[in-house]
């Protein structure tokens, strides 16, 4: 039974692979037969380059970074750029980045310790994984605005982006986007004195979060600040998988919930999205739900 308690809590925890006991993530997504096949092709992670068509490996700050771009650009519409949860590399996004491409470029990125990316050299923080994110944009999307579409890690990287980059950041669509407070949410929810799997979970969690993951990132929670007058949506998932955790489930289910109204603070233009009939991963139960959210977003950025 824990098993699939564990499964569903990785969701909560980024699917932070590089903890056996919350391994689960390959359960959970949706490995694609059409994959992009990889590239010897090479850029520098600098605007003014041939356009990444794709999956090539880019240099940013030396480091040598993974990126996908498939589909044209369309007139004014913006380059939507996926992120993955953690312990996710592009090629889990290769399904749902074709279904997208009919109607525009878009673009992922394995980032630092995930993938067919370099490994860190060290300790990263949501600034450094951000810089990582620039030299991405300008080498993908040069000087075009884009749509930063992002699935729980992902999420919270990109909503964490966006403020400070309101000069090309044009839209944002949160896939049950980590919540800005999760680590209070964890340790407050589940309390020190917590036993058995619950301990267990907790105890992981905390090293996810100290850095224990495989991009070497640190969690730590901070406010969702005001990313302009951009559209947005917050897609949440509509099945309450978190309420499988014993005797603390439904405070981490409405917890969750919480900080999914919260990231509608980032724009007057925010809107809340369901997808009833998915878990954790929206793009792989529900992929119309987030394709059309996603388009919804580029046309009125593109407006």
């Amino acid at each position: 039974m824990f098993r699939t308690v564990k499964a569903s809590a990785v969701a909560v925890l980024f699917c932070a692979v590089a903890v056996p006991v919350l391994a689960g993530c390959d359960e959970a997504s949706d490995p694609d037969e059409d994959a992009p096949t990889s590239s010897a092709a090479a850029g520098t992670g600098q605007a003014g380059t041939d356009p990444v068509s794709g999956t090539v490996k880019i240099t940013v700050d030396g480091r040598s970074v993974n990126v996908s771009c498939s589909g044209a650009p369309a007139g004014d519409r913006p380059v939507v750029v996926l992120l993955a949860g953690l312990g996710d590399g592009l090629d889990k996004l290769a399904g749902f980045q074709k279904a997208l491409s009919g109607q525009g470029r878009v673009c992922s990125y394995d980032r630092l310790g995930e993938g067919a990316s370099d490994q860190p050299d060290g300790p990263q923080t949501f600034d450094s994984t951000g810089k990582v994110l620039t030299g991405v944009l300008d080498r993908v999307a040069g000087h075009h605005p884009v749509v930063l579409a992002g699935h729980s890690l992902g999420g919270l990287i990109a909503a964490r982006y966006a403020p400070s980059h309101r000069d090309r950041v044009a839209g944002l669509v949160l896939m049950d986007a980590t919540p800005s407070t999760i680590v209070a949410d964890t340790t407050t929810l589940i309390p020190e004195s917590a036993t058995g799997q619950a301990a267990e979970l907790r105890g992981q969690s905390l090293a996810v979060y100290g850095g224990q993951n495989p991009e070497k990132l640190t969690i730590q929670d901070g406010k969702a600040g005001s990313a302009g007058d951009i559209p947005v949506e917050v897609v949440q998932h509509g099945q309450p998988y978190l309420a499988a955790v014993p005797e603390y489930g439904a405070a981490l289910e409405k917890a969750w919930s919480e900080g999914q109204r919260k990231w509608l603070g980032l724009s007057g233009r925010a809107k809340p999205v369901t997808a009833a009939t998915s878990g954790h991963y929206i793009y792989v139960d529900q992929p119309d739900v987030a394709v059309q959210a996603i388009q919804r977003v580029t046309a009125a950025a593109a407006e």
